[in-house]
């Protein structure tokens, strides 16, 4: 497989990598202290090249930081430029705590600009395919069109902080880790109760994304605008690394058809994510299993209107949006949005162990620019489906499956990692992303 393929839409890898050296997760209101109880806020400003097929050769600026302008949040923007007419702009905050009306109101910051000399996607277009549905659980691999193409992207995340369980007195929790582990701090994982254990929340976040492929076949332009709605109960020992708890997320996503949308749609999906702890050993400092299940529904999928010229315009999401499968989160042997369909159900497991022996230990330029406090090796198995109704007879039958096997680490208080899966068709595909897999 072309793993160029793999990152096909909004390619920004090198840029989250740089992540790593920034510190909250993506769904945890924390400040995060040594043993000893101190706090360090952090600063990252580099320059950067690097070499791939989507930018060609490549440099880059990052500036970020972590602990400013509140010790729980995240700040960071990046330009790069590439001699494959590739340009993008990343621009993010996490966890900026609103001061009003209620201190229990945060908010989390996206906008990306770029262009790029390629784009894959897997959408009708294809003229060696007329007549079928690209991204479908029985479709080709070669079934995508491709092309020189934009991709932008804004989104603003407002998450409010139920005063129950470990947030009832303070949303913002404090985490007191020992070489990279959890000691002291725990906001969940002791009941199923959200009234005395976790965080529950409620979010709500408009977006608005376009992407536009000048394919050798056909155009592609596709814009959205809505909005999603989520409760979302967090009752994990340490979000940026579980060992114990569970994680329930239920969302409905709507855009409405307002302003330049390219048509309406509604996605309704459902997350349950559990961990078992099953202590040291000899030779790991940490073992954890970890099961995760994803299914997803779009109640308009076959609704539709009739455009000016006669021709029904049917209430579906864009192919990275809604039921989709494949890329750096779900089904990773599959390029991103490689299957896409009305409904779509995932499973994986994982089972993460922390080896005793730490090899960048003994490196003081790692440990100065990096400190990386552990690494993580970590076989896993994944297995899904796209179906054209929630059916879960269908769904069930002709999965795809995949296995693989992780390597992670965490540096400068973020989990960055790498996971190779081979499927049971396609070959097999690279995910290298920032934040452990189930972090949605």
């Amino acid at each position: 497989m072309n793993n160029s393929r793999f990152f096909s839409i909004g390619t920004l890898l090198l840029t989250l990598l740089l992540l790593l050296f920034l510190a909250p997760s993506v769904h945890a209101q924390g400040v995060t202290v040594g043993k000893d109880g101190t706090f360090k806020a952090g600063e990252l400003s580099l320059p950067y090249a690097f070499y791939n097929q989507n930018f060609g050769a490549a440099a880059g600026y990052v500036y970020g930081s972590s602990g400013w302008p509140q010790k729980q949040a995240t700040l960071l923007g990046t330009v790069i430029a590439g001699t494959d007419n590739a340009f993008a702009f990343l621009g993010l905050a996490r966890d900026i705590q609103v001061p009003f009306p209620t201190d229990r109101l945060f908010m989390d910051v996206d906008a990306v600009i770029s262009w790029y000399g390629t784009i894959y996607s897997y959408t009708n277009g294809n003229p060696a395919y007329r007549g079928q549905k690209a991204g479908t659980n029985n479709s080709r691999d070669d079934d995508y069109i491709r092309g020189p193409g934009n991709d932008y992207i804004g989104r603003v995340k407002f998450k409010y902080i139920l005063p129950i369980g470990d947030a009832k007195e303070n949303p913002i929790s404090t985490y007191v880790l020992d070489q990279g582990l959890l000691i002291k701090g725990a906001q969940g994982g002791s009941s199923w109760n959200p009234f005395t254990s976790g965080k529950t929340s409620l979010e709500f976040r408009p977006y608005w994304r376009q992407q536009e492929v000048r394919s050798y076949f056909d155009r592609l332009d596709q814009k959205t605008n809505g909005a999603d709605f989520s409760i979302v109960r967090d009752n994990t020992d340490f979000p940026k690394n579980p060992s114990t708890g569970s994680y329930i997320r239920a969302r409905y996503t709507q855009d409405w058809g307002y302003f330049d949308s390219t048509t309406k749609y509604n996605v309704v999906d459902f997350e349950f994510t559990k961990y078992f702890s099953l202590g040291p050993s000899d030779k790991f400092r940490q073992r954890v299993l970890a099961f995760d299940f994803w299914t997803a529904n779009s109640p308009s999928w076959d609704e539709y209107t009739v455009n000016n010229a006669g021709q029904k315009v049917f209430e579906r999401a864009p192919a990275w949006a809604g039921a989709t499968l494949g890329g750096l989160w779900r089904m990773r042997a599959y390029p991103t949005g490689r299957f896409h369909d009305q409904a779509a159900i995932y499973y994986s497991a994982e089972y993460r162990m922390i080896p005793e022996w730490n090899p960048f230990a003994k490196s003081e330029w790692i440990q100065k620019n990096l400190g990386i406090a552990w690494w993580q090796w970590v076989p896993f198995v994944e297995a899904g489906r796209v179906a054209p109704d929630w059916d879960l007879a269908t769904l069930h039958s002709s999965m795809k499956f995949d296995a693989g096997i992780g390597v992670r680490a965490v540096a400068k208080g973020i989990v960055i990692r790498v996971d190779v899966a081979k499927g049971n068709a396609e070959n097999w595909g690279v995910a290298m992303m920032v934040a452990q897999p189930f972090d949605f």
